[in-house]
């Protein structure tokens, strides 16, 4: 053993995420929004103590590894108001409706953001960002066998979207700066 509550996984046995719920004794509505909603709930725990945590509900999102067939990726630089920067981001975007195909939102976002199609779709990884707080989920997709796409009907940039620069970086470089 490594520790007190630590156990080594066993060859060859995967580990992976398990449903799992505590019952939540009172939830208020802190917040309704088009995008999110923040809830204080109080929950109790298996051995019957109550805390609160504060919750946010999201309907999810999805990014896009658009890799070319000179193993370049495309990414964007985009403006983001609450962490004040412009960042160098993947082509994604929110599920628009809850319950929306995570798949079909990353070849609508791809065509939008990158004017880019795929002919091969993988899912690369599922990521809670922020699981302490927040239940968004960011399906990441591998696309390849791209071509040029026209927008979405009824698609136009707005706002950050209008601003946003486009770019195609070696596949090691993104790798290396973590982009």
């Amino acid at each position: 053993m490594t520790g007190h509550d630590e156990v080594v996984a066993e060859p060859g046995r995967r580990l992976h995420d398990v449903s799992e719920t505590w019952p939540v004794v009172q939830s208020d509505t802190r917040f309704e929004g088009r995008i999110v909603t923040a809830y204080t709930d109080t929950v109790r725990g298996p051995d019957g103590e109550e805390f609160v945590r504060e919750v946010v509900r999201h309907h999810g999102a999805v990014a896009v590894v658009a890799i070319d067939d000179q193993d370049h990726v495309f990414v964007l630089t985009q403006f983001r108001h609450p962490v004040a920067e412009r960042l160098v981001e993947l082509p994604a975007g929110l599920l628009d409706v809850a319950g929306e195909d995570p798949e079909a939102a990353a070849r609508r976002e791809l065509a939008e953001e990158a004017g880019l199609r795929a002919e091969r779709w993988s899912v690369l990884v599922d990521v809670y960002t922020s699981p302490g707080i927040s239940d968004e989920r960011v399906r990441i997709y591998l696309a390849e066998g791209l071509s040029e796409a026209p927008a979405p009907d009824g698609f136009e940039a707005a706002h950050e979207e209008a601003d946003m620069g486009r770019h195609w970086i070696p596949h090691l470089d993104a790798r290396e700066s973590g982009q």
